[in-house]
């Protein structure tokens, strides 16, 4: 037998085993189903097997977050017909995004944020409260035990960028100081990095101050620039095969905390700069502030060689939850 008539011949039996396939699966199809029918609903049967293995989950709230996580995934598979080879793609994906992330980064709050993700979620469980502060993303880069500051000083600690006065006051919902509310700091240099992103174990840009007797804090700190989020990674790979840009809008980030209120994740964005592409979703109006440029005196009578700027923030907390 010839190659061609070789080939000719697996490929009728290859025919007519898919063929007798689909006769049996069409034999084996409930009453009144066709075959895609019978497809849908032996897929439709699976998520239910599946969401019906959560039934005895003692936690209830655990129960119904995994049994509608369950739902929409098995959704999703469903609408777009997903492949073995998108299924594993995902999974290296989602390892490799495993791999990155150590104690410096964190790479899975990093997709959440390109998803949009961490903003839906912040959202939700932060409605907007007369004059509270809004909140938006913590980003990857917080690092809890930031250096001490005190009042006016400076969590540059040595970062390249221009310098910047932060003033303003943190109060509650009625307008009363809130004394000793705790306010930790960080951003990004003025070459687009977060000290984390060094290989060394530098600690710059970032630091923590308590409010005075008034709710009153200053310090000095960088001008914010645009910075792109870490492309080295899968996520930064996610945002190129999808022709997204990975920058994000000039930012400067506080947590702010104090017993019986709320504790605030939020940011400052500097007005008249490109706000709308932010790679993370995290601008809000309310955030956006002017950052005056000077090359006069400073608050302080710091000497300061060339132009600096001045920003004001004024934080109202939301009272913590009762329950």
């Amino acid at each position: 037998m010839s190659e061609h008539e070789r080939a000719l011949s697996e490929r009728e039996g290859s025919q007519r085993e898919r063929g007798a396939t689909r006769a049996d699966r069409s034999a084996l199809a409930p009453a009144g189903l066709s075959e895609e029918g019978a497809e849908s609903e032996r897929e439709r049967r699976l998520t239910e097997t599946v969401v019906a293995s959560f039934a005895g989950t003692p936690d209830e709230r655990l129960r119904t977050l995994m049994t509608a996580l369950t739902r929409h995934l098995h959704a999703f598979a469903r609408e777009v017909r997903l492949t073995e080879a998108e299924w594993a793609a995902a999974i290296g994906f989602l390892t490799d995004a495993g791999h990155i992330t150590d104690d410096r980064r964190q790479e899975f709050i990093l997709l959440s944020d390109v998803l949009g993700l961490s903003m839906q979620t912040i959202t939700i469980n932060h409605a907007a409260e007369g004059d509270v502060t809004e909140s938006t993303v913590l980003g990857p880069f917080f690092v809890a035990g930031s250096p001490a500051i005190g009042q006016g000083g400076d969590i540059a600690l040595g970062a390249p960028g221009e310098p910047c006065w932060v003033e303003g006051s943190v109060r509650d919902a009625g307008g009363r100081p809130i004394p000793g509310a705790l306010l930790e700091v960080w951003q990004a240099d003025d070459d687009g990095l977060y000290d984390v992103q060094y290989a060394d174990t530098r600690t710059t840009a970032r630091g923590h101050l308590t409010a005075d007797g008034d709710g009153g804090f200053r310090f000095w700190a960088l001008t914010p620039t645009p910075y792109p989020i870490p492309a080295d990674g899968p996520v930064g790979r996610l945002l190129a095969a999808t022709g997204r840009s990975p920058m994000r809008a000039p930012h400067l980030h506080f947590l702010v905390s104090a017993p019986g209120f709320r504790t605030l994740v939020t940011h400052i964005f500097v007005a008249g700069e490109s706000l709308g592409g932010d790679s993370v979703f995290g601008v809000r109006d309310s955030l956006v502030k002017p950052f005056v440029r000077s090359d006069g005196p400073t608050p302080d009578g710091r000497v300061v060689d060339g132009s600096w700027t001045r920003v004001r923030f004024d934080i109202v907390l939301a009272a913590a939850d009762r329950g």
